[in-house]
Parts: structure tokens; sequence; C-alpha cells
């Protein structure tokens, strides 16, 4: 039964939609996940998609699903590039990966118009302007 599973915690593991590079006409964004645990992860798998409403319409991307594979201690991988279209909807990653043979899982969630020049922060590993979240709250 699920009660009898154990509770997998994710911890150290986080989130980033970083702003790469900008130019007068455009910005590109892209979405990192960073491990900052003393050990590394294992066979990473992240999906990820967009809902809301936009426009007085439902809107949905489509899912994506990413494997990413193995991530060092303090390293980072690049999920995604994301559109700034998108900012406005949901966005929703639910990360799973392997540590010591044990399976650990977490949603993500990226709010509506959270993405957003007063929310940037650098990103540590990365040292680029972005919004985190972290996988320790």
């Amino acid at each position: 039964m699920k009660k009898d599973l154990p509770e997998n915690i994710v911890e150290d593991v986080s989130i980033a939609i970083v702003l790469e590079r900008e130019s007068p006409g455009e910005k590109v964004w892209h979405v990192y996940l960073i491990n900052e645990k003393m050990t590394p992860i294992k066979n990473v798998m992240v999906s990820s998609k967009g809902y809301g409403v936009k426009d007085g319409k439902d809107v949905k991307t489509s899912i994506l699903r990413h494997f990413i594979g193995d991530i060092d201690s303090g390293d980072y991988a690049r999920i995604e590039a994301i559109d700034e279209q998108v900012f406005g909807l949901t966005n929703e990653y639910w990360l799973s990966y392997y540590v010591n043979g044990t399976i650990y899982d977490k949603k993500y969630i990226f709010l509506p118009e959270s993405i957003i020049d007063e929310n940037l922060t650098k990103i540590p590993v990365l040292n680029k302007p972005g919004v985190l979240i972290g996988g320790n709250n």
C-alpha cells in the first residue's frame, strides 16, 4: 500500500529557467537541472508541460520527456529551450532520478508570470540570471 512506501524526499536538486543571452531583438532562455548533492544522480528523467489560460482560452502545451542520464555532484544539465510566450502559463517539470538504487521524484512548478526581470537572481554553478526552484523546499 502507498502508506508502506518510504518517503524519498528530494533535496539539493534544483531546476532553473535561465536567461542565456540577450540582444535588442530577443532573449534566449533555457531550463537547467542543477545537482547540488554530494553524490551523482543517475538515470535522470524530466517531463515538462505548460498549461493555463491565455487570451481567455484554456491552453496546454505538448508534454515533452527528456532522458538526461547521469549528473555528477555539483554539476548541471540543460533540459530544454523555453520560449517567453509560455511564461504566462504554469510550467511544470516532473523530475525522476536514482541515488544508490533508490528512486526519487518531485514536481517543480513555475507559476504564471513568475519568470520576470524582478525575480531574476544569479543561478549557482551557471553564473547567469534566472529563476530557481530548489529541491529542498
